[in-house]
């Protein structure tokens, strides 16, 4: 009897979310498509992103987004030095740290005075050698930053982006049983995979689901 209990009230649970889904799907299509087009745009565009993703661990997106913005206003993002850039991101956490990670990772890309990013991008085969890329060449990209840049430039829908949002949904429709106290590798994966069989199983797709779960803990759909 409690079984049963308990799987009428997960039934009701999905059934809601895929409600919100269907009021929320115009909006979260349009974002995804609009992330879709920037890969299509300058390689500068690009690296915007990468840095976006870069000041975001442990900050919020949309004061992440406003330093970003401010450092191209100012012209500072392609070309500023750390004791430039610095300043500009005084709204997120850890600004010295994050000031070096961008000026370090314009460098990677940096070819004869441009930066040249989306080459690199799209010589890889696939998202997930993309990301294993840039895990491995950027400082300060784990696999979560990495799934949120390549889902920024339009190449997420295989990807998921295990933020503190994001898991606590995947706990509250019953996806983990706990939020992770660490997230190794290993553990970001195995959760990964059980998101993408949540995705499958509720029939939404896994970067909609993404921003749904985002959106449901911001009240915004944003990036």
């Amino acid at each position: 009897m409690l079984l049963l209990k308990i799987e009428i009230i997960f039934m009701y649970t999905i059934t809601e979310l895929k409600q919100k889904y269907s009021k929320k799907k115009k909006d979260i299509d349009k974002k995804l498509d609009e992330f879709r087009e920037i890969f299509k745009e300058s390689d500068k565009r690009v690296f915007e992103e990468l840095a976006f993703c870069l000041c975001t661990p442990q900050s919020k997106a949309t004061a992440s987004w406003s330093a970003i913005l401010s450092l191209k206003k100012n012209n500072l993002l392609y070309k500023g030095n750390f004791n430039q850039i610095k300043p500009f991101l005084n709204t997120v956490r850890f600004n010295e740290t994050k000031a070096k990670r961008i000026v370090l990772a314009r460098s990677i890309f940096m070819k004869n005075g441009k930066i040249l990013i989306k080459n690199k991008i799209s010589s890889l085969k696939n998202s997930k050698l993309m990301r294993e890329w840039l895990i491995e060449n950027i400082n300060g990209f784990g696999p979560k930053e990495s799934s949120h840049f390549l889902r920024n430039i339009g190449f997420g829908n295989n990807l998921t982006i295990l933020d503190v949002h994001i898991l606590r949904n995947l706990k509250k429709y019953g996806v983990i049983e706990e939020i992770p106290s660490s997230m190794t590798h290993k553990k970001y994966y195995e959760i990964e995979e059980k998101m993408k069989k949540f995705s499958k199983k509720i029939k939404i797709p896994l970067d909609a689901l993404d921003l749904l779960f985002w959106s449901e803990q911001t009240g915004i759909i944003f990036k």
